[in-house]
Order: structure tokens, then sequence, then C-alpha cells
């Protein structure tokens, strides 16, 4: 359990690379989309199911990192499987849901990541002043124009 916890001390690497200063962990950022699955979370899915995948997706990162698409990702997939599994077998299943992006939930939690880093984006442009364009960008493509606003 203490391994999980250290999900706290990971920063975002994205964050990091665009030069925010003291930006949030990969748990706060966990948090935040649990938050707004609490309050978005449509009545005909599992709430409780896509809370628990909001707050295990990235739990793999404790291990193999916070990995961006600037990184060699070659063998993520593979990587945060296995140390999913040895971190935390007890919730691999809902992992491997949100990874495969096949039922409803998972789908909700991808839009929820987007949502919570193009969130996050537009805090630190106005707190920084950075030009943080490129997420704003990524987040579209996955929940287009019209979620985002």
């Amino acid at each position: 359990m203490r391994e999980w916890l250290g999900l706290k001390d990971i920063l975002r690497t994205g964050w990091v690379r665009a030069g925010v200063n003291s930006p949030e962990s990969v748990a706060a950022h966990s948090w935040g989309m649990s938050v707004l699955a609490m309050h978005l979370c449509p009545e005909d899915l599992d709430r409780t199911r896509v809370i628990e995948m909001c707050l295990v997706h990235d739990l793999p990162e404790v291990e193999v990192g916070d990995l961006t698409p600037h990184d060699d990702t070659s063998t993520k997939a593979a990587d945060e499987h296995r140390a999913m599994t040895r971190l935390a077998p007890q919730w691999l299943g809902l992992f491997e849901e949100y990874e495969a992006q096949e039922t409803e939930e998972a789908k909700f939690v991808k839009y929820l990541d987007k949502l919570d880093m193009a969130l996050m984006a537009r805090i630190y442009e106005e707190k920084h002043g950075l030009d943080l364009s490129e997420f704003i960008a990524s987040a579209r493509e996955v929940i287009g124009e019209t979620n985002l606003k």
C-alpha cells in the first residue's frame, strides 16, 4: 500500500516539460478526474466503477513513470500491465478495462482524463502565463470542441 501512495510524489511529466512551476502530481490528476466523475457521470453508467477506474488508471506510473508522447512508449502497455499486476492485482480488471476502451465506463474515464488535463492547462496558462495549447489540442481530439467548452 505504501508504494501506491508514491503516486503523490510523481509530478505530471507534461507539465514539468512545459515549464509549469509546482505542477500537480499524478495522484492529484486522478483525484481531479474522480471529482469530475462525481459531478458529470451520466446516470446510465456505473458511477462507482468510473470513479474506481479514475483512481487506478495511472497507478502503474508509480513504477513505470509518467510517460508522454515525447517519450519512448514502445513498451509502455506491457510495462504498465506488468507493474499493475505486481502492485495491485486486485484492481487489474479495472486497469485492463480502461486500457481496452471497450466499455462505456472506460470511454468516459478517458474523456475525464482529457477534460482534467484541459482544465489544468487553462488554469496553468492563467496562473503562469504559459502557452499550453498543445494540451488543449490533445484534449480536443478525444472530447471534441463542444464538450471542451
